[in-house]
């Protein structure tokens, strides 16, 4: 992961493979600022310049103490970048304060590796780069060569291609760590007696799993689903998105008033609906149960 301290990656070339693509922040931006005595003054713009993104001035430059001695140049740079990839102003301030050490960093050596990763080996579309970013900041502050490029060989292995390739809204799996994140989520639902092959299917068609707690998320989920619920593997394995609903919101309440009249609906059922449209569903249920009896 890049620190505000961390070695800069090498320049790669951003749009190498997209020929047609806008030549955008391939330039060194050129900036010119008039420059004066009053140091203090500078400071004061660059001040003003973050509280209008927007960005909390304390927390950068708690992270980020080389702020104060970067020239606004710098930071006005980092901006200028973003913008000509396609986000907007309010996004790029949410992103900076998320992450303050993109603010003095150089977007030729830190950004354009992940743009040109994101652009020409995931094969994100130019116009979706901005929604995979804005979803998942971290990508951002992420290493191409040891964190983005491991998690994106694993993926693909999983069944993350062709149609079922990542997205803009399936990218913020290339953040986790395939060691102590991803693979830990696999070994779970396999030690529940699913196979590999299962397991593989699963993920892909509910990709929000990998995202999940073992511990917190994942492992009473199935432990009430199993003890109370009684349901089988079966059924997870026709619908894996069981994992990603909220156990005490949804999963309990849902359950409990089925098991309440004496009613049972398929995990995809009780589960996919909003409230108004699974209180319908009970309710023409029951009323088939009265007329039956």
């Amino acid at each position: 992961m890049l620190t505000c301290s961390q070695s800069p990656y090498p320049l790669s070339s951003l749009f190498r493979n997209n020929p047609t693509l806008p030549n955008l922040c391939l330039a060194k931006t050129t900036i010119t600022i008039t420059t004066s005595k009053d140091t203090g003054l500078l400071f004061r713009q660059k001040l003003t310049y973050l509280t209008n993104l927007k960005i909390n001035t304390q927390k950068a430059l708690t992270l980020n103490p080389n702020i104060r001695s970067t020239p606004l140049s710098t930071l006005l740079a980092i901006e200028n970048c973003l913008s000509s990839m396609g986000f907007h102003r309010s996004s790029i301030g949410r992103i900076l304060d998320m992450h303050p050490c993109l603010l003095t960093s150089d977007p030729h050596l830190h950004l354009h590796p992940t743009f040109d990763f994101l652009l020409n080996e995931v094969e994100i579309p130019f116009l979706d780069i901005s929604r995979s970013i804005n979803r998942c900041p971290r990508l951002l502050v992420s290493s191409v060569s040891n964190q983005l490029r491991p998690a994106f060989v694993f993926l693909k292995e999983l069944g993350f291609v062709g149609p079922r390739k990542l997205n803009y809204q399936t990218t913020l799996l290339l953040v986790y760590n395939v060691e102590r994140s991803l693979m830990g989520k696999i070994e779970f639902l396999m030690g529940l007696g699913f196979e590999f092959v299962e397991v593989k299917n699963m993920v892909v068609r509910a990709p929000g799993i990998l995202t999940l707690s073992v511990e917190r998320n994942m492992k009473p989920k199935f432990e009430y689903f199993v003890r109370e619920m009684k349901g089988d593997l079966g059924e997870l394995k026709k619908f894996p998105q069981f994992f990603s609903f909220s156990l005490e919101r949804k999963i309990k309440p849902r359950h409990r008033m089925l098991v309440e009249y004496g009613l049972k609906m398929p995990l995809s059922s009780m589960l996919k609906v909003n409230d108004g449209e699974f209180n319908a569903r009970l309710f023409e249920m029951r009323l088939r149960m009265v007329e039956e009896s």
